[in-house]
């Protein structure tokens, strides 16, 4: 097979939760380039509507679905209507997060179980149902975890403190090891990537606080980027990668090499 026949998606389904902007949205340019139909969750209905027609200007087919994932009961619902609606799901993307800063001290324990509901228990949930109703009948299917060098090391102490992301970040890192050991041998491979700070609504506030310190810690010295993500998100997504199950990714600028 030619190797641009490997990164070629049409044909095959892909789930973004929380795919409606920042990297969920980098990620669905990305494999709608290559042909995939990409299906966005996100909790906002008119954001999604944005995402829908920002895809369509670059002749991406996109379906979108309001839905929560810390609402843990339609969850369920949701995939079985996306598969009814949509197609068997080929690729999921485990993007929706949650995050809160806090001193450990007086981190409010709400707070705590937002973080953990979304970042680890919706991802669980979701990655369940979708193995049940698409990938493991058909004995094929592609995973790919949004975790975070968050989840790969601590803070550094000029940053504000956030115990219950770098704790469910990483859960996702181990998640990812435990589920593709269960799942290589049914043709579904499982990986993370491991973003460092790029700049989102979610990154928002830690940027305003420590930007400065979070660029002298980066070796490339700089942010990542609209472009930085989409390439191994597509790598990840395909049968370029099919012997490639397990592995948590850092795309960080290289701050985890120091």
């Amino acid at each position: 097979m030619a190797l641009k026949e490997l990164f070629d998606l049409h044909g095959k389904i892909a789930l973004i939760t929380g795919g409606s902007r920042g990297l969920g949205l980098q990620i669905a340019e990305a494999l709608g380039e290559y042909g995939a139909v990409v299906v966005l969750t996100a909790r906002k209905q008119n954001e999604l509507d944005e995402a829908r027609a920002h895809l369509a200007g670059q002749g991406i087919q996109a379906h979108v679905y309001a839905h929560d994932l810390s609402d843990f009961e339609s969850i369920d619902r949701t995939v079985e209507k996306i598969v009814a609606e949509v197609g068997p799901i080929d690729i999921l993307v485990n993007n929706a997060g949650a995050t809160w800063g806090a001193a450990t001290t007086e981190h409010p324990f709400e707070a705590w179980q937002k973080v953990m509901n979304v970042n680890v228990n919706g991802l669980f949930l979701v990655t369940q149902s979708v193995l049940k109703r698409s990938m493991v009948p058909r004995q094929s299917g592609r995973i790919i975890n949004i975790a975070s060098v968050a989840g790969l090391q601590g803070n550094d102490p000029r940053m504000a403190a956030t115990l219950a992301y770098n704790t469910s970040k990483g859960a996702v890192v181990n998640l990812t090891r435990a589920l593709a050991a269960e799942f290589a041998a049914q043709g579904i491979t499982v990986n993370s990537i491991c973003p460092g700070y790029f700049p989102t609504k979610m990154t928002k506030g830690t940027l305003a606080y420590g930007e400065q310190a979070i660029l002298e810690h980066t070796p490339m010295r700089r942010l990542g980027t609209d472009a930085d993500l989409g390439g191994l998100a597509l790598l990840l997504a395909s049968d370029a990668s099919a012997y490639i199950t397990g592995q948590n990714i850092a795309v960080d600028g290289g701050i985890t090499s120091v």
